[in-house]
Protein backbone atom coordinates (compact mmCIF):
# COMPACT_ATOMS: atom_id res chain seq x y z
CA UNK A 1 0.00 0.00 0.00
CA UNK A 2 3.28 2.48 0.69
CA UNK A 3 4.26 1.66 -2.31
CA UNK A 4 1.13 2.20 -4.17
CA UNK A 5 0.68 5.91 -2.59
CA UNK A 6 4.30 6.51 -3.45
CA UNK A 7 4.07 5.72 -7.15
CA UNK A 8 0.80 7.46 -6.97
CA UNK A 9 2.51 10.70 -5.16
CA UNK A 10 5.26 10.51 -7.70
CA UNK A 11 2.84 10.65 -10.84
CA UNK A 12 0.95 13.20 -9.35
CA UNK A 13 3.97 15.43 -8.80
CA UNK A 14 5.46 14.86 -12.73
CA UNK A 15 1.35 15.92 -13.98
CA UNK A 16 1.28 18.55 -11.43
CA UNK A 17 4.37 19.95 -12.68
CA UNK A 18 3.45 19.68 -16.63
CA UNK A 19 -0.19 21.08 -15.68
CA UNK A 20 1.82 24.32 -13.80
CA UNK A 21 4.08 25.06 -16.99
CA UNK A 22 1.04 24.97 -19.05
CA UNK A 23 -1.58 27.04 -17.04
CA UNK A 24 -1.70 30.18 -14.52
CA UNK A 25 -1.87 29.19 -11.06
CA UNK A 26 -6.13 29.81 -10.09
CA UNK A 27 -9.47 30.44 -12.05
CA UNK A 28 -12.28 31.66 -10.14
CA UNK A 29 -15.72 31.20 -12.17
CA UNK A 30 -18.89 33.40 -10.96
CA UNK A 31 -22.19 32.64 -12.98
CA UNK A 32 -23.99 35.84 -12.50
CA UNK A 33 -28.10 36.14 -13.53
CA UNK A 34 -30.00 39.19 -11.49
CA UNK A 35 -27.32 39.79 -8.82
CA UNK A 36 -26.73 43.49 -9.25
CA UNK A 37 -27.19 44.58 -5.87
CA UNK A 38 -23.96 41.98 -4.87
CA UNK A 39 -22.16 41.56 -7.65
CA UNK A 40 -19.90 44.28 -7.56
CA UNK A 41 -18.89 43.40 -3.28
CA UNK A 42 -18.62 39.78 -4.71
CA UNK A 43 -16.20 40.44 -7.87
CA UNK A 44 -13.99 42.84 -5.14
CA UNK A 45 -14.13 40.21 -2.62
CA UNK A 46 -11.68 38.10 -4.75
CA UNK A 47 -10.01 40.88 -7.36
CA UNK A 48 -8.63 42.56 -4.44
CA UNK A 49 -6.80 39.61 -2.86
CA UNK A 50 -3.25 39.34 -1.99
CA UNK A 51 -1.63 36.42 -4.03
CA UNK A 52 2.25 34.91 -4.50
CA UNK A 53 0.59 33.40 -7.73
CA UNK A 54 -1.44 35.20 -10.96
CA UNK A 55 -5.21 34.13 -10.78
CA UNK A 56 -7.86 34.89 -12.99
CA UNK A 57 -11.36 35.79 -12.35
CA UNK A 58 -14.27 34.89 -14.81
CA UNK A 59 -17.26 36.00 -14.90
CA UNK A 60 -20.32 35.04 -17.13
CA UNK A 61 -23.68 37.38 -17.30
CA UNK A 62 -26.61 34.53 -17.75
CA UNK A 63 -28.69 37.81 -19.56
CA UNK A 64 -29.45 39.66 -16.64
CA UNK A 65 -32.80 41.66 -16.83
CA UNK A 66 -31.06 44.31 -14.26
CA UNK A 67 -28.12 45.98 -13.90
CA UNK A 68 -25.64 42.95 -13.08
CA UNK A 69 -23.78 42.84 -16.47
CA UNK A 70 -23.01 46.98 -16.50
CA UNK A 71 -21.65 46.78 -13.07
CA UNK A 72 -19.51 43.88 -13.96
CA UNK A 73 -18.08 45.87 -17.20
CA UNK A 74 -17.37 48.75 -14.55
CA UNK A 75 -14.71 46.86 -12.81
CA UNK A 76 -13.55 45.05 -16.08
CA UNK A 77 -12.21 48.64 -17.40
CA UNK A 78 -10.13 48.43 -13.64
CA UNK A 79 -8.92 44.80 -13.25
CA UNK A 80 -7.28 43.11 -16.29
CA UNK A 81 -7.47 39.94 -14.65
CA UNK A 82 -11.58 39.81 -14.77
CA UNK A 83 -12.81 38.22 -17.75
CA UNK A 84 -16.41 38.98 -18.65
CA UNK A 85 -18.52 36.74 -20.70
CA UNK A 86 -22.10 37.65 -21.53
CA UNK A 87 -24.97 34.94 -22.72
CA UNK A 88 -27.33 36.41 -25.12
CA UNK A 89 -29.87 34.79 -24.40
CA UNK A 90 -30.44 33.19 -20.81
CA UNK A 91 -28.89 29.42 -20.74
CA UNK A 92 -29.32 28.81 -16.78
CA UNK A 93 -26.74 27.79 -14.01
CA UNK A 94 -25.09 24.31 -16.08
CA UNK A 95 -24.31 25.49 -19.37
CA UNK A 96 -23.57 29.03 -18.01
CA UNK A 97 -20.89 26.93 -15.88
CA UNK A 98 -20.31 25.15 -18.99
CA UNK A 99 -18.63 28.52 -20.68
CA UNK A 100 -17.13 29.52 -17.63
CA UNK A 101 -14.94 26.08 -17.10
CA UNK A 102 -14.26 25.93 -21.23
CA UNK A 103 -12.34 29.39 -20.36
CA UNK A 104 -10.83 28.21 -17.44
CA UNK A 105 -6.72 28.79 -17.68
CA UNK A 106 -6.08 27.56 -13.89
CA UNK A 107 -4.27 24.79 -12.59
CA UNK A 108 -6.40 25.21 -9.80
CA UNK A 109 -10.33 26.06 -10.08
CA UNK A 110 -12.09 27.81 -7.79
CA UNK A 111 -16.05 28.41 -7.44
CA UNK A 112 -17.83 31.64 -6.17
CA UNK A 113 -21.74 32.53 -6.48
CA UNK A 114 -22.38 36.10 -7.35
CA UNK A 115 -23.78 37.05 -4.31
CA UNK A 116 -21.57 35.58 -1.96
CA UNK A 117 -18.20 36.75 -0.54
CA UNK A 118 -14.72 35.33 -0.41
CA UNK A 119 -12.83 36.91 2.55
CA UNK A 120 -9.07 37.96 2.55
CA UNK A 121 -6.59 34.62 2.63
CA UNK A 122 -9.15 32.27 0.84
CA UNK A 123 -7.48 32.67 -2.30
CA UNK A 124 -3.75 32.03 -1.01
CA UNK A 125 -4.52 29.21 2.07
CA UNK A 126 -6.66 26.93 -0.73
CA UNK A 127 -3.82 27.17 -3.04
CA UNK A 128 -1.35 26.16 -0.85
CA UNK A 129 -3.47 23.81 0.97
CA UNK A 130 -3.52 22.05 -2.33
CA UNK A 131 0.49 22.52 -2.81
CA UNK A 132 0.81 20.41 0.43
CA UNK A 133 -1.53 18.28 -0.01
CA UNK A 134 -1.23 15.72 -3.47
CA UNK A 135 -3.88 13.65 -2.38
CA UNK A 136 -6.64 15.94 -1.93
CA UNK A 137 -8.99 16.52 -4.98
CA UNK A 138 -11.06 19.62 -3.47
CA UNK A 139 -10.33 21.81 -0.69
CA UNK A 140 -13.70 23.71 1.21
CA UNK A 141 -13.61 26.15 4.05
CA UNK A 142 -16.07 27.37 6.71
CA UNK A 143 -18.41 29.50 5.74
CA UNK A 144 -20.92 31.79 7.33
CA UNK A 145 -24.18 32.43 6.37
CA UNK A 146 -25.39 35.72 6.80
CA UNK A 147 -28.61 37.79 6.40
CA UNK A 148 -28.66 40.42 3.76
CA UNK A 149 -29.98 42.56 5.21
CA UNK A 150 -28.83 42.75 8.55
CA UNK A 151 -25.01 41.24 7.88
CA UNK A 152 -26.06 39.67 10.85
CA UNK A 153 -24.38 36.02 11.08
CA UNK A 154 -27.22 33.53 10.90
CA UNK A 155 -24.78 30.47 11.60
CA UNK A 156 -22.07 28.26 10.22
CA UNK A 157 -22.59 26.23 7.27
CA UNK A 158 -20.50 23.36 7.92
CA UNK A 159 -19.80 23.31 11.89
CA UNK A 160 -23.69 23.90 12.45
CA UNK A 161 -24.85 21.21 9.62
CA UNK A 162 -26.92 18.65 11.11
CA UNK A 163 -24.68 15.81 9.76
CA UNK A 164 -21.26 17.55 11.03
CA UNK A 165 -20.58 15.28 13.40
CA UNK A 166 -20.24 12.61 11.00
CA UNK A 167 -18.03 14.16 8.29
CA UNK A 168 -14.21 14.16 8.62
CA UNK A 169 -11.63 16.58 8.06
CA UNK A 170 -10.69 14.47 4.96
CA UNK A 171 -13.90 13.04 3.36
CA UNK A 172 -14.57 10.90 0.27
CA UNK A 173 -17.45 10.32 -1.51
CA UNK A 174 -19.04 7.85 0.30
CA UNK A 175 -19.52 10.67 2.58
CA UNK A 176 -21.28 13.07 -0.02
CA UNK A 177 -23.64 9.96 -1.11
CA UNK A 178 -24.35 9.44 3.08
CA UNK A 179 -24.85 12.89 3.82
CA UNK A 180 -25.59 15.26 1.38
CA UNK A 181 -23.72 18.82 0.73
CA UNK A 182 -22.07 19.73 3.85
CA UNK A 183 -19.96 22.00 1.99
CA UNK A 184 -20.92 25.55 0.85
CA UNK A 185 -20.82 26.04 -2.78
CA UNK A 186 -18.78 29.00 -2.45
CA UNK A 187 -15.95 27.37 -0.64
CA UNK A 188 -14.82 24.79 -3.14
CA UNK A 189 -11.32 25.24 -5.29
CA UNK A 190 -10.49 21.66 -6.93
CA UNK A 191 -7.42 20.51 -9.21
CA UNK A 192 -7.55 20.89 -13.27
CA UNK A 193 -8.09 17.44 -14.59
CA UNK A 194 -8.49 15.99 -17.86
CA UNK A 195 -12.20 15.61 -17.86
CA UNK A 196 -13.18 18.43 -15.57
CA UNK A 197 -15.80 19.66 -17.99
CA UNK A 198 -17.54 16.12 -17.58
CA UNK A 199 -18.57 16.79 -14.37
CA UNK A 200 -21.23 18.82 -15.71
CA UNK A 201 -22.92 16.03 -17.23
CA UNK A 202 -25.04 15.48 -14.46
CA UNK A 203 -28.66 15.93 -15.70
CA UNK A 204 -29.88 18.67 -12.76
CA UNK A 205 -31.56 21.86 -13.08
CA UNK A 206 -31.97 23.20 -9.61
CA UNK A 207 -29.73 21.27 -7.57
CA UNK A 208 -26.33 21.18 -9.72
CA UNK A 209 -23.63 21.79 -6.76
CA UNK A 210 -24.37 18.49 -5.40
CA UNK A 211 -23.98 15.82 -7.88
CA UNK A 212 -20.97 18.16 -9.79
CA UNK A 213 -18.98 17.06 -6.58
CA UNK A 214 -19.97 13.52 -6.70
CA UNK A 215 -18.90 13.71 -10.54
CA UNK A 216 -15.73 15.95 -9.98
CA UNK A 217 -14.91 13.78 -7.08
CA UNK A 218 -15.65 10.27 -9.22
CA UNK A 219 -13.74 11.44 -11.86
CA UNK A 220 -11.03 12.36 -10.41
CA UNK A 221 -10.64 10.68 -7.01
CA UNK A 222 -9.26 11.88 -4.16
CA UNK A 223 -10.39 13.09 -0.91
CA UNK A 224 -11.85 16.44 0.31
CA UNK A 225 -10.57 18.10 2.63
CA UNK A 226 -12.05 20.71 5.08
CA UNK A 227 -10.20 23.99 6.38
CA UNK A 228 -11.80 25.25 9.99
CA UNK A 229 -11.67 28.58 9.66
CA UNK A 230 -14.01 30.95 8.03
CA UNK A 231 -13.08 32.14 4.64
CA UNK A 232 -16.33 32.87 3.05
CA UNK A 233 -19.76 34.37 3.58
CA UNK A 234 -22.83 33.02 2.44
CA UNK A 235 -25.38 35.41 1.63
CA UNK A 236 -29.09 34.44 2.19
CA UNK A 237 -32.01 36.37 1.04
CA UNK A 238 -35.44 36.23 -0.02
CA UNK A 239 -34.33 35.32 -4.21
CA UNK A 240 -31.26 32.88 -2.72
CA UNK A 241 -31.94 29.21 -3.45
CA UNK A 242 -32.18 28.22 0.48
CA UNK A 243 -34.87 31.40 0.18
CA UNK A 244 -36.74 29.50 -2.47
CA UNK A 245 -36.56 26.36 -1.53
CA UNK A 246 -37.78 26.82 2.32
CA UNK A 247 -41.34 28.13 1.11
CA UNK A 248 -42.24 26.70 -1.82
CA UNK A 249 -43.26 23.05 -1.01
CA UNK A 250 -43.24 21.85 -5.16
CA UNK A 251 -39.84 23.47 -5.06
CA UNK A 252 -38.80 20.91 -2.49
CA UNK A 253 -40.15 18.06 -4.28
CA UNK A 254 -38.35 18.75 -7.14
CA UNK A 255 -35.00 18.98 -5.17
CA UNK A 256 -35.70 15.87 -3.36
CA UNK A 257 -36.19 14.44 -6.61
CA UNK A 258 -32.91 15.57 -7.96
CA UNK A 259 -30.75 14.99 -4.62
CA UNK A 260 -31.97 11.36 -4.81
CA UNK A 261 -30.79 11.43 -9.08
CA UNK A 262 -27.44 12.33 -7.64
CA UNK A 263 -27.28 9.79 -5.68
CA UNK A 264 -28.12 6.76 -7.64
CA UNK A 265 -25.34 8.62 -10.65
CA UNK A 266 -22.62 8.03 -8.06
CA UNK A 267 -22.93 4.02 -8.71
CA UNK A 268 -21.04 4.81 -11.84
CA UNK A 269 -17.98 5.53 -9.80
CA UNK A 270 -18.33 2.79 -8.04
CA UNK A 271 -20.18 3.91 -4.20
CA UNK A 272 -21.60 0.39 -3.29
CA UNK A 273 -25.24 -0.56 -3.57
CA UNK A 274 -25.98 0.38 0.32
CA UNK A 275 -24.23 3.34 0.76
CA UNK A 276 -26.07 4.74 -1.92
CA UNK A 277 -29.57 3.58 -0.15
CA UNK A 278 -28.64 4.81 2.66
CA UNK A 279 -28.44 8.39 0.92
CA UNK A 280 -31.60 7.76 -0.93
CA UNK A 281 -33.25 7.21 2.53
CA UNK A 282 -31.45 10.00 4.04
CA UNK A 283 -32.89 12.69 1.87
CA UNK A 284 -36.42 10.92 1.65
CA UNK A 285 -36.39 11.08 5.60
CA UNK A 286 -35.15 14.84 5.24
CA UNK A 287 -37.53 15.85 3.43
CA UNK A 288 -40.40 14.25 5.11
CA UNK A 289 -39.43 16.35 8.51
CA UNK A 290 -39.57 19.24 6.51
CA UNK A 291 -43.41 18.90 4.91
CA UNK A 292 -43.71 17.62 8.56
CA UNK A 293 -42.79 20.78 9.49
CA UNK A 294 -44.85 22.35 7.25
CA UNK A 295 -47.96 20.54 8.62
CA UNK A 296 -48.39 18.81 5.20
CA UNK A 297 -49.11 15.09 6.81
CA UNK A 298 -49.84 13.48 3.28
CA UNK A 299 -46.33 14.48 2.07
CA UNK A 300 -44.76 13.43 5.12
CA UNK A 301 -46.11 10.33 5.02
CA UNK A 302 -45.23 9.76 1.30
CA UNK A 303 -41.60 10.71 1.63
CA UNK A 304 -41.13 8.91 5.30
CA UNK A 305 -42.46 5.61 3.34
CA UNK A 306 -40.20 5.79 0.38
CA UNK A 307 -37.29 6.15 2.95
CA UNK A 308 -37.75 2.54 4.32
CA UNK A 309 -36.04 0.63 1.65
CA UNK A 310 -33.33 -2.38 3.01
CA UNK A 311 -34.22 -0.63 6.83
CA UNK A 312 -31.29 1.66 6.24
CA UNK A 313 -31.86 3.80 8.97
CA UNK A 314 -30.19 7.58 9.13
CA UNK A 315 -30.34 7.63 12.73
CA UNK A 316 -33.04 6.33 16.01
CA UNK A 317 -35.63 9.15 14.92
CA UNK A 318 -35.73 8.14 11.36
CA UNK A 319 -36.80 4.83 12.99
CA UNK A 320 -39.15 6.27 15.16
CA UNK A 321 -40.87 8.32 12.70
CA UNK A 322 -41.21 4.95 10.67
CA UNK A 323 -42.97 2.86 13.46
CA UNK A 324 -45.26 6.36 13.86
CA UNK A 325 -45.44 6.94 10.25
CA UNK A 326 -49.11 7.31 11.43
CA UNK A 327 -49.16 9.45 14.21
CA UNK A 328 -47.39 12.78 13.14
CA UNK A 329 -48.31 14.32 16.19
CA UNK A 330 -46.37 11.70 18.30
CA UNK A 331 -43.16 11.91 15.80
CA UNK A 332 -43.71 15.99 16.51
CA UNK A 333 -43.46 15.17 19.98
CA UNK A 334 -40.52 12.91 19.89
CA UNK A 335 -38.49 15.73 17.80
CA UNK A 336 -39.40 18.42 20.47
CA UNK A 337 -41.02 20.16 18.21
CA UNK A 338 -44.34 22.37 18.71
CA UNK A 339 -47.46 21.73 17.53
CA UNK A 340 -48.63 25.03 14.92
Amino acid sequence: MVGIVFIKCRLFKCVSSKIHAKYMKLSIIIPAFKVAPYIFECLLSVLCQKTNFDFEVIVCDDASTDSTYKIINYLASSYPNLVVLKNELNLGLVATMKRLLESVKGQYIAYLDGDDVALPGKLQLQVDYLDANPLCSMVYHESDMFDSVSGNTIKYYSRDFYNAHYIPQKATIDHLVKYTVFLQASSIMFRRYPAFIDALAHGNNIICDYPWHIRNIGLNPGTIDRIDNVFGRYRVHNSSFGGQTQCNPNRRIQVTDELIHACKHSQFFGVNEDTVQFGINHIYFSAALYFLKMGMVEHFQSMLGKSAEKELYFDKRHEFALKHINAPEKVMQHLGWQNG
